[in-house]
């Protein structure tokens, strides 16, 4: 009875142990804008990818599945590869995360190349698929629900500024497709209210006027005065044109 109960006290302790060593902090939290995004290594159908350190003083988008071959994202990735060249030219990494392993990756990506979609002719994938079907990443970027580890709601995009820094974050619900024109249109404003130091009015495209920034009082509801480039439509809304 003795050696049982010595037994006890030996093997109990290190089973607890072995249980607090095993037991995950499930606090999935998504990054929040102006927080730096998280980094990670991980293989892809571009090879091994630091990210956000391969990419440096780009900005960058992460744009995550739950899966390979699902029909809305496999319509996503197409968008995605026939708006390369207007990404290049806002100078735009992308990154394409799913939650499948490399081997699939690459055989979705494969038939992705093979097709012709929307009539406009067969089309690389130049931008990486990255696995993560141990979900690291999405557990990094809080895709994951706390309760289970269900990819269903992998489907964030995150927009990171040269600085590492993430300036936009945005889920769809895995029936609808996300805007790739959007997502150009957001990427066009971020950079231009940065090097501008502006802000940009609602359904805001390349060239409309922008808004000048400043925080409105109750007490003071003067419009500035108009000039050639800078005009008010009230006192608490003031347009400038962009010369450039």
């Amino acid at each position: 009875m003795k050696k049982v109960f010595l037994f006890l006290l030996v093997i109990l302790p290190l089973t607890q142990l072995w249980a607090q060593e095993k037991k995950e902090d499930r606090n999935f939290r998504i990054p929040l804008i102006g927080e730096q995004a998280p980094a990670f290594s991980a293989q892809s159908t571009n090879g091994l990818i630091n990210f956000p350190d391969d990419f440096g003083r780009s900005w960058k988008v992460l744009f995550a599945h739950p899966q390979d071959f699902t029909p809305v994202c496999s319509s996503e990735l197409l968008e995605l590869a026939n708006h390369q060249t207007d990404f290049d030219k806002l100078g735009v990494k992308l990154v394409v995360l799913s939650a499948d392993p490399l081997s699939t990756h690459k055989d979705w990506k494969k038939a992705l190349e093979d097709l012709n979609y929307k009539n406009r002719g067969k089309m690389n994938i130049k931008f990486p698929l990255v696995d993560d079907e141990r979900l690291v990443v999405s557990k990094q970027y809080g895709m994951i629900h706390s309760a289970n580890n269900s990819t269903r709601d992998v489907r964030g995009v995150y927009i990171i500024d040269p600085d590492n820094v993430i300036q936009a974050i945005y889920f769809y619900p895995n029936t609808v497709g996300r805007s790739t024109e959007e997502l150009l249109r957001a990427v066009t404003a971020l950079q231009t209210a940065a090097k501008n130091k502006v802000m940009t009015p609602a359904d805001w495209r390349a060239g409309n006027d922008v808004l000048v920034p400043f925080l409105p009082a109750a007490d003071n509801r003067k419009a500035p005065a108009d000039t050639k480039d800078v005009y008010s439509v009230s006192w608490f809304m003031t347009f400038k044109k962009l010369t450039e």
